[in-house]
């Protein structure tokens, strides 16, 4: 057999399949290789025939079938498949060869595997790839984190099969070991918290204005238009005007009310609270599946516990319309705002190099949170890479000043009227924590030298000096 595969790719799922023609179409000879060698069969008889793509019955041959340096992508589950497919490609591989997962690996493993593939001399890659089916096929966002080295062996590949946008490749080299994989989860954790506050404008439109799913169809539309324009915002649009071919109904309507999760958003919220970073939005989203699945309990708890009486809207229709959108843009804003003080957070930990503005311009394109106020993001970082906090840039500022006063009004209206806006709301307390010069953790800390003798520092005196006080006395 022959080695004369740009690269190949283990494991054949829908992502993996689409990936592997995305490569095909820019040019590049890709090998295949399956557990199940049906799988391979069947890819190679249909989709992939008549294409420059080399199935192989087995990893041998697969292996036999690269270039060198031989550069191997891992697209299996998650955990311990992706290290039982590195144990059999370890021994097939020499010094130089790179292996890369890109799947949704948790970043503490693409940490472990990189440091010891390194003492075999083989490199290894941890590249978040992100926009679904579609973005494998026509072009993703994709996130890679290794060593510089070997990325001059994989840029000339994942920079082709990537979205661009305005000529830019929506791949960027990322950093060190697990950089890669740390970004797309921070990607998927905002992604979660983008989710669940389009979710809360849905409910607040449809339970308070009574607004179906025609009308809501039209108002995300219109709103896909301006300055929320997103990927999530038009296929929202799109799922309102789908109708359940059996019944006629809005297929939306039908659908039960239990969200999963993967888990990249419990990971994202779990290092944020380790690293103490307030990440209120995206924990809000969390928190907000979860108790989404406990469905048959809060079906038997809303027979028991009251809310407010229910009334009709009696305030101006239009004017709700218009806050609940405004609500979005400002908590949309915050939640980014929150995500990339963590990724500065856990740059700072690991001493990788991040940089925000590449984050953004790869973020516009092929992933799932693509939006077009990502170019503001971009230009943020442009004009001061060292910005603290997104909400600071004088853009976004602004735009909080504008919205406000409609955020506040969404979230109270929700508020009133019994229906839960966790990412509004939490969003908006970061904001009202984060411009405050006092808050009361003073009392807090008073509480904890009372219980604990924590100490606490004092107004009048150097920052640094602490003190303790008998209270009791």
């Amino acid at each position: 057999m022959s080695a004369n595969c740009d690269i190949g790719l283990i494991g054949l799922a829908v992502m993996g399949e689409n990936l592997v023609l995305n490569m095909e179409s820019k040019g590049f000879t890709v090998a295949v290789y399956n557990r199940t060698t049906a799988v391979t069969e069947k890819f190679a008889q249909n989709r992939a025939k008549g294409k420059n793509i080399v199935p192989s019955a087995t990893l041998e041959d697969f292996v036999k079938s690269l270039k060198r340096p031989r550069k191997a992508q891992i697209m299996v589950k998650a955990g311990a498949p992706v290290d039982a497919v590195i144990e059999q490609l370890v021994p097939l591989l020499e010094a130089g060869d790179i292996i890369i997962d890109g799947g949704n690996s948790l970043w503490t493993d693409t940490q472990r595997r990189e440091k010891a593939l390194a003492a075999k001399g083989i490199r290894y890659f941890g590249v978040g790839v992100s926009g679904g089916e579609e973005g494998a096929l026509k072009g993703p966002s994709i996130m890679p984190g290794g060593s510089k080295e070997g990325w001059e062996f994989l840029a000339p590949i994942y920079t082709k099969i990537s979205a661009h946008v305005d000529g830019d490749s929506c791949c960027r080299y990322m950093g060190a070991d697990g950089a890669g994989h740390y970004v797309k989860m921070v990607h998927n954790g905002i992604e979660y918290g983008d989710m669940q506050l389009i979710c809360e404008a849905y409910s607040i439109l449809k339970n308070v204005l009574g607004l179906g799913a025609d009308e809501l169809a039209q108002i995300f539309a219109e709103w896909n238009g301006g300055e929320l324009n997103s990927y999530l915002i038009e296929i929202t649009a799109q799922i309102f005007t789908k109708k359940d071919p059996s019944t006629s109904k809005p297929l939306v309507d039908l659908i039960v009310d239990r969200a999963g999760q993967k888990g990249t958003g419990k990971w994202t919220v779990g290092h944020a609270v380790e690293m103490a970073c307030p990440l209120s939005t995206i924990s809000a989203a969390v928190e907000a599946r979860i108790l989404s699945s406990m469905k048959e309990e809060r079906v038997a708890a809303s027979a028991q516990l009251p809310g407010p009486e229910k009334t009709a809207f009696a305030g101006d229709r239009k004017a709700l319309v218009e806050a609940v959108r405004d609500a979005l843009y400002a908590s949309k804003i915050v939640s980014y705002a929150q995500g990339f003080v963590q990724l500065g957070a856990a740059a700072k930990q690991y001493g990788w190099e991040l940089h925000f503005g590449d984050i953004a311009t790869i973020w516009r394109g092929g992933c799932i949170i693509r939006a077009h106020f990502l170019n503001r993001i971009k230009q943020a970082y442009e004009l001061n890479p060292g910005l603290k906090n997104l909400l600071l840039d004088p853009f976004f500022t602004e735009i909080i000043a504008k919205t406000q006063k409609n955020w506040r009004l969404a979230v109270s209206t929700a508020v009133n009227h019994g229906i839960a806006v966790p990412a509004f709301a939490s969003s908006l307390a970061y904001y009202d924590s984060y411009r405050s010069d006092r808050l009361p953790a003073n009392l807090l800390q008073a509480q904890r030298d009372f219980f604990g003798a924590h100490t606490y520092e004092r107004v009048d005196k150097p920052v640094g000096e602490f003190f303790h006080t008998d209270w009791m006395h």
